[in-house]
């Protein structure tokens, strides 16, 4: 009985991705024949069907380019980005649709030491820094375990100081983990999809208005009130924005 359940989840899997298949066929040749707005559609439904990819996200990003969609083709270049982080087309296209925008908002730079440190912290995932910590816990002990079993006192002395400094080093990565598993969590951003959004002092809109932004700029998600998003721009500003005016890159 469950080989034929796995047969059957077999072929209702291999049919999804025939389908899929299909319909991305037929967006790219849409796409080609300069009917966007349909490959839109079909490229939309691939979506919507659970199948997510970089290519999906990058041709979807330029459909909506082609259309000056501003939000829309910057919010998929970036989902695009997150999937293939190094890919330098998709990255010379946001940077032709990033110049549709209008927001021209300067990015604080980092000083020094904070900036090495995060460079290093982000040079690996924080599933790559624990493992690495996990290797060196396990080289720790079986250097302490020579250690303790040695009879030579220079076999003794060497796998002491390679003890301690598996023990060192194991810290030093661990914090690393964490501080990258806290600025994943932290790391929120979101694209404006309304063509204007006033950005308030205070999660009402009858508070003061602080400044206004609009489609396609880039922002940081940092709390949520009822309907209301408390964001930060890359200069520092922060205020609070609709919840409707914005599209979290979390979010499908």
């Amino acid at each position: 009985m469950k080989q034929l359940i796995y047969i059957l989840l077999f072929l209702l899997s291999f049919s999804g991705f025939s389908q899929n298949q299909a319909l991305f066929d037929k967006a790219n040749a849409l796409y080609n024949e300069g009917k966007y707005a349909e490959a839109i559609d079909n490229y939309s439904a691939i979506l919507k069907s659970g199948n997510h990819s970089a290519e999906l996200y990058f041709n979807l990003a330029n459909a909506n380019y082609k259309l000056n969609n501003i939000a829309p083709s910057i919010y998929y270049y970036e989902k695009a980005l997150q999937l293939s982080p190094d890919d330098a087309d998709i990255k010379n296209n946001m940077a032709f649709a990033k110049n549709m925008t209008i927001d021209a908002i300067d990015i604080i730079p980092d000083s020094g030491f904070s900036k090495l440190v995060k460079s290093v912290t982000n040079s690996m995932s924080f599933d790559n820094w624990a493992k690495i910590s996990v290797s060196l816990v396990f080289c720790f002990v079986v250097l302490f375990l020579i250690y303790y079993f040695a009879y030579s006192t220079l076999n003794k002395r060497l796998a002491f100081i390679g003890s301690l400094t598996a023990l060192i080093f194991v810290c030093i990565t661990l914090v690393f983990a964490f501080h990258k598993f806290n600025l994943d969590k932290n790391d929120n951003p979101a694209i404006v999809f309304a063509q204007e959004s006033k950005v308030k002092s205070d999660p009402s809109s009858r508070s003061e208005e602080s400044f206004r932004l609009h489609e396609g700029t880039k922002v940081q998600v940092v709390e949520a009130y009822n309907d209301w998003k408390k964001i930060k721009l890359s200069d520092g500003k922060t205020g609070w924005i609709p919840s409707k005016d914005i599209k979290t890159l979390s979010d499908f």
